[in-house]
């Protein structure tokens, strides 16, 4: 019996995905002529991009990179500081390493902010 129900479960898993892909509803395509056709007095391409969407997508990537990096300090001085079974060397290093990333990752959010402020007023 067991052995039957399995069987059943198997051949349920393997079958009803199959199934339900079946039922899904399918869009129709039979309007993509007049799709196509708003296209045809349009000159295509792309306007350059602006000066300020330029400096402010670079200016996030970079403040990315650096709250990326300020986090994995934070998780590696956190591993220093947990092996660093009770030196006192080690715990400062830690702790500083700890404190520095932090106000980093403070200071990246707040530029962060104050960038997209500046960029989105102007």
């Amino acid at each position: 019996m067991k052995k039957l129900i399995l069987t059943l479960g198997v051949i349920l898993a393997i079958a009803l995905p199959f199934g339900l892909a079946t039922t899904t509803s399918t869009p129709i395509f039979a309007d993509a002529k007049s799709e196509i056709n708003k296209g045809v007095n349009a000159t295509g391409g792309q306007d350059a991009p602006s000066a300020d969407s330029v400096i402010k997508n670079v200016i996030n990537t970079l403040l990315f990179v650096v709250g990326v990096a300020s986090v994995i300090v934070i998780i590696v001085s956190g591993i220093y500081y947990v092996i660093s079974a009770g030196n006192a060397d080690t715990v400062k290093k830690a702790k500083n390493a700890l404190v520095y990333a932090v106000v980093g990752l403070v200071v990246a959010l707040l530029a962060y902010a104050i960038v997209n402020f500046v960029i989105n007023i102007f």
